[in-house]
């Protein structure tokens, strides 16, 4: 289910390249910085992704090497079906 939502998908796909903000997450995914933010929230609430502060910016990543096997087995089994 955590998976289900299109934004989320584009947004851990993003993420497991590189850490991003949330203006930058914004711009991979072409959404609103709202709707990444409110994700975001969701996201962490569930312990997929993390983030760090450096000054007034927050930085996402996934949460760990876990979230990252999970997300890329799910996407190869969709690209298998």
């Amino acid at each position: 289910k955590r998976f289900g939502y299109p934004t989320r998908v584009k947004m851990l796909f993003a993420l497991m390249n590189r850490e991003l903000c949330v203006c930058d997450l914004a711009a991979v995914i072409g959404a609103s910085e709202s709707a990444v933010s409110h994700q975001l929230r969701l996201l962490r609430t569930h312990k997929l992704v993390k983030n760090r502060r450096e000054g007034k910016i927050l930085y996402y990543s996934l949460a760990d090497d876990h979230v990252e096997i999970l997300f890329a087995q799910g996407l190869e089994h969709v690209a298998h079906s």
